[in-house]
């Protein structure tokens, strides 16, 4: 299916006039209704006394609608397919292991895996897992014209931007109902611009697993960053558990926590020390533990680190995500599933899952939304590891196959947060200073390719007198898919939720798309037929 709408005359045409007043709109709305970040410091101060709004575009982007819910659709099979990753311990080891997997060559991976394993020798206090998940995407045009959406990764830590992009969507609306766009294009019409909900939804995520837990009076602890300058895309969350579910919370860096937390040996409680002017006994019990870092190695820079996210794991609490459930947002996974018969297993194996099996269907839209790609260390067959390359220190079929089309690839690592890929031209002189013991830590994926767009970026100065005025440019949008799953116990049932949406925009010339790194702005959609 192809959409009729011509994304090459996007964004419409404004005067100069106009221009200045939609920007003069946007940016007092997204100051006044939250749309924010703390300004750049060398140290943040305890108590903000100033802020900036966030990056984001002036218009929408299109995006056609028939993808768009086919989007939110693959959100329900995907939050199960990654529930069903993070139960099976066995494909875990395998893939992700340090023991035969990628945790051998890298060692953030390998000391998360061998804390996991520790754990799971130990006995397992918390059977629950939950997941709060984004499945980003691009648009991509296939060789005979049509459009496809295809999945650029799945998130199972710390997925961020789901308060701002609700905001952001809203500030569009706002736009088009103040302005009407000048009449400045027939599709910027209210019934384009879809709701979005992230607040509610993910939100109700959280409370799930809090209610899950069914202790009156615990709280649930969001693990921040120090000096996190994001903290207007995580309070909303913190305010909608109180104002719906009388749920309150309570935010720590993991240096705090190695001094306040504490788990107890028989009932494998988790309490967070706190003032006695906040609960009189001087501590509180953990229902959730929300990761809102942890996902990158700067992060565990003391063994200290890891032992306190080890502590954390060990308790009852339910942890999102647990060890098991970050190591299975992998790009080694995600390289994995696209081999023949591995989605089968997890989705549509009756021995295993039984009535909760999905359909062919199912697999076969989920296999529509991948790309190819392949690890760095495959044989010939593209199936299995070359050991026999490894040992000799030769080059993998699979360097090989990355070489020769280099130009068609980005190649990925196990990292996350943005700024760490490497696309086209550099690729054959990184894979001469490539290590051969490392070649495991990568995948190569064939690039996809958007249609031809642009739209006006708006990004804030950190004082008065810097511009903020719009930049016009060819850009290149990602529409990511909110979910979460709460699943576990002796059923391994998963109850789970699709729950919104968020657009990421940057110049078609960035090869990196994260907002907070710089890289790209805030964005909503404008469905398109």
């Amino acid at each position: 299916m192809t959409s009729s709408f011509d994304f090459t005359i996007w964004p419409p045409t404004l005067t100069n006039s106009q221009l200045e007043t939609l920007t003069l709109l946007a940016s007092t709305s997204a100051l006044a209704n939250g749309l924010l970040y703390l300004p750049p410091a060398e140290k943040q101060p305890n108590i903000p006394s100033a802020a900036i709004h966030a990056p984001f575009s002036l218009f929408p982007s299109p995006f056609p609608r028939y993808l768009f819910d086919k989007a939110r659709r693959l959100q329900n099979t995907y939050n199960i397919l990654y529930a069903r990753i993070a139960m099976d311990d066995e494909f875990l080891d395998k893939v992700m292991g340090a023991e035969e997997g990628l945790g051998k060559v890298d060692d953030f991976i390998g000391q998360l895996w061998r804390g996991w394993k520790q754990l799971r020798d130990d006995g397992l206090a918390q059977p629950l897992h939950l997941g709060l998940f984004r499945s980003d995407y691009l648009l991509h045009t296939e060789s005979g014209g049509d459009l496809s959406i295809k999945q650029v990764e799945f998130n199972t830590i710390s997925v961020s931007f789901g308060c701002l992009s609700q905001k952001v969507a809203a500030l569009h609306r706002y736009l088009l109902q103040t302005s009407g766009y000048y009449q400045s294009s027939p599709s910027l019409r209210k019934e384009n611009f879809p709701s979005n909900q992230n607040i509610v939804g993910l939100a109700s995520g959280l409370a799930e697993a809090h209610n899950a837990y069914g202790v009156v009076g615990a709280r649930i602890l969001f693990v921040v960053q120090p000096g996190e300058r994001n903290i207007f895309d995580q309070r909303p969350l913190e305010y909608q558990l109180l104002e719906e579910y009388s749920i309150q919370i309570i935010r720590q860096t993991f240096d705090e926590l190695a001094e306040t937390a504490s788990v107890d040996p028989s009932t494998s409680i988790l309490r967070i020390a706190c003032s006695r002017d906040i609960e009189p006994s001087g501590f509180v019990e953990i229902s959730t533990v929300y990761y809102r870092s942890g996902y990158m190695p700067h992060e565990y820079p003391t063994s200290g680190h890891y032992t306190t996210r080890f502590l954390l794991e060990r308790s009852k609490a339910i942890k999102c995500p647990t060890i098991a459930l970050q190591l299975a947002g992998g790009k080694k996974v995600q390289e994995v599933l696209t081999q023949p018969g591995v989605l089968e297993r997890f989705l549509t194996d009756e021995t295993r899952y039984g009535k909760g099996v999905l359909s062919v269907e199912n697999v076969n839209e989920l296999k529509e939304s991948f790309m190819s790609m392949w690890g760095l260390d495959v044989g010939e067959d593209m199936l299995l590891p070359d050991l026999e390359a490894t040992v000799a220190g030769t080059e993998h079929y699979g360097v090989r196959k990355a070489r020769k089309a280099a130009l068609s690839l980005v190649l990925k690592p196990q990292r996350e947060g943005g700024g760490n890929n490497v696309y086209k031209e550099a690729i054959k002189s990184f894979l001469d200073n490539l290590p051969p013991q490392e070649r495991q830590a990568w995948i190569a994926m064939e690039l996809i390719h958007p249609p031809e767009t642009g739209n006006y970026l708006i990004r804030a100065g950190t004082t008065q007198s810097e511009s903020q005025a719009p930049v016009k440019a060819e850009t290149v949008s990602e529409l990511g898919i909110y979910g979460w799953a709460l699943f576990g116990g002796l059923n391994k049932n998963v109850k789970e939720r699709e729950v919104g949406w968020l657009v990421r925009t940057k110049g078609k010339d960035s090869d990196e798309g994260g907002v907070a790194t710089g890289f790209s702005v805030l964005d909503s959609v404008l469905l398109v037929d």
